[in-house]
């Protein structure tokens, strides 16, 4: 727990126990009831940039939280760390249902490659809901040289190769992706981090980069146009959202998996009544048919894991990418 949090709920214990410097009196803020919650707009932050999945999918569910729990949400972006900039943020903020973080899988994986967090991802957190998974896609410009996966890999196999991939950031699912193609390849492809999807999608659409891994939900709209060739999914099984595209696995790389999550967290603290309110006004929210439809279009298999499951996906993950990473020799500081 941040020291400034922990600081404040010692400022209102203090209060609520009647304390008082001699002279003076305190009213405290009074402490809004499970019941009553929310009783104003709930926040959305986003730890990547504008444009790319997880900014998509936060928006979407903000957008249809004013059906389901008589509040809209206020999304806003705090890119930067890979997500740990805006993930301390919603860290530090008042544990009360107010302040919640979209997050992906990027969360799970940070604690393995940063040497220092600002923030403890077990314990700082109280997850709510896991929304849905998506594969990330291996895709090339329209005009690439490479049409097929094994062609790629041919020509990034040598030292000195000219092969260089763009991801979503340092420490992302989709750098992870890159990473794996090496070692299960033999593949020498440089890594070139961008911002967040958005600007990778952006580069490799401008030729800047001969092929980026971003999440299919941000590449969906240019692979249907044709402006962007697609070689594989990192997905276990084909996506029906990109059924005629291949796995890595499939390909001659059996065992390549990496689905990514995406879900939203509350501060540490938050009362298990407003997780649960939460986890049902979201879960509402993506049950609608309109929403079950667009998730489908952008490519998202559906989940519905609260509080307690999400808890242990994440936990486990934390776990699981802390092992691959030290196998990897994987640091981005």
């Amino acid at each position: 727990m941040s020291y400034r949090r922990s600081c404040l709920r010692l400022m209102t214990a203090f209060c609520l126990a009647g304390s008082a410097l001699p002279g003076a009196t305190f009213a405290a803020d009074p402490v809004e009831s499970p019941d009553k919650f929310p009783s104003r707009p709930i926040n959305i932050t986003v730890t990547f940039p504008p444009g790319g999945g997880t900014d998509i999918l936060a928006r979407l569910i903000g957008n249809y939280l004013g059906e389901t729990m008589g509040h809209a949400a206020v999304v806003e972006n705090k890119p930067g760390a890979s997500g740990n900039l805006g993930a301390k943020f919603v860290a530090e903020r008042a544990p009360d249902g107010y302040s919640l973080l979209m997050v992906n899988s990027s969360f799970a994986i940070n604690p393995a490659v940063f040497s220092q967090m600002p923030f403890d991802p077990k314990k700082d957190f109280a997850p709510i809901i896991n929304v849905a998974f998506v594969p990330s896609v291996l895709v090339v410009p329209a005009n690439s040289p490479y049409k097929t996966l094994a062609e790629l890999v041919a020509a990034a196999r040598p030292d000195k190769n000219e092969v260089s991939y763009g991801s979503c950031g340092n420490g992302t699912p989709q750098h992870l992706a890159g990473e794996l193609l090496n070692i299960q390849a033999g593949t020498h492809i440089t890594h070139v981090p961008f911002g967040g999807c958005g600007p990778a999608l952006n580069s490799v659409l401008g030729a800047q980069i001969p092929m980026a891994i971003i999440t299919a939900s941000s590449a969906n709209a240019q692979i249907k146009a044709g402006k962007l060739r697609a070689l594989a999914v990192t997905s276990p099984q084909r996506s029906p959202f990109l059924p005629d595209i291949p796995t890595v696995a499939e390909q001659g790389y059996p065992g390549y998996e990496l689905n990514q999550w995406h879900g939203l967290l509350a501060p540490a603290g938050t009362a298990p009544a407003v997780q649960q309110k939460l986890f049902e006004g979201i879960n509402k929210v993506m049950q609608k048919p309109e929403v079950k439809e667009k998730l489908a279009a952008l490519g998202y298999t559906q989940a519905a894991d609260g509080p307690a499951a999400f808890k242990k996906i994440i936990n486990e993950d934390i776990d699981k990418f802390s092992k691959l990473a030290k196998q990897m020799g994987l640091k981005v500081d």
